[in-house]
């Protein structure tokens, strides 16, 4: 196991299962969970001995995005500048993701919500459980997507869904997913990890230095300009912050009523 906090790292073989920890808060993605999963994450990547990197969360939930808690809260009276979190410490992440030499499989065993779907689809393939959702919940409090979903559901599902996704703001099952290309396989919750497990000790046993050329090529293709489409997330929900719309999403979250948005 790892020491970290928030991430617990299990070697098996030349796999290396990266689990986010907070099951009580269903692995919402907080400060301390960006440092753990960098970490986690570059460790993987620097060890010769790993073949193969798999992601899933603790307990009923993937991540279920962002923590609003330690993201929405004022500084000094004034609304977050929300790209700050995004380039420093969630962008780092998928780009760690998406950029690391080795396959990344999610392991997508519960809710993939916000920036969690955004981290399960960076991966490389993508294993859902039965049970499993994708939602970008960003436009229910008044925000864009980020964390790279604005790149990765077109590539994977198309334009037209990724703007019915966005937009509309609805959970997308996993079977659902399946259909539309967002996930590479679907199987029973009790079956998830012993599939994963194959699948990743099927990769770790193949040959890793193709692996690696062939995340370029798809990389090349898929997301060359990922690093300037993270920016461009970020400056816009900078922006988003700043609205009466996003006051108005967080705190009819928090008071567990329906919005009232105003277009301003």
């Amino acid at each position: 196991m790892s020491p970290l906090e928030t991430v617990a790292t299990t070697r098996r073989g030349a796999v290396a299962t990266i689990e986010l920890r907070r099951p009580d808060a269903l692995n919402a993605w907080n400060d301390d969970v960006s440092r753990d999963l960098i970490a986690a994450l570059d460790a993987a990547a620097e060890d010769p001995d790993v073949r193969a990197v798999g992601l899933t969360g603790a307990g009923r939930a993937f991540c279920s995005g962002a923590d609003l808690k330690s993201t929405a809260a004022p500084v000094d009276g004034q609304p977050p500048d929300l790209s700050v979190a995004l380039k420093e410490r969630y962008n780092p992440v998928i780009l760690a993701v998406r950029e690391m030499d080795k396959p990344v499989v999610a392991l997508v065993n519960g809710p993939a919500v916000g920036v969690g779907c955004s981290l399960a689809l960076s991966a490389d393939l993508v294993l859902a459980a039965e049970s499993a959702y994708f939602l970008l919940a960003f436009v229910n409090i008044g925000l864009v997507p980020d964390g790279g979903a604005s790149a990765f559901v077109p590539a994977r599902a198309g334009l037209g869904r990724a703007a019915e996704m966005a937009m509309l703001g609805e959970r997308i099952s996993a079977g659902q997913a399946a259909d539309w290309g967002l996930v590479n396989r679907v199987v029973p919750d009790a079956e998830l990890a012993s599939e994963g497990d194959a699948l990743l000790d099927r990769l770790a046993a193949g040959p890793t230095r193709a692996y690696a050329g062939i995340k370029q090529q798809l990389n090349a293709w898929a997301y060359a300009g990922l690093r300037a489409q993270l920016d461009l997330e970020a400056d816009l929900q900078r922006d988003m912050g700043q609205t009466a719309d996003f006051l108005e999403g967080v705190t009819a979250f928090t008071e567990r009523r329906p919005s009232q948005f105003s277009g301003s």
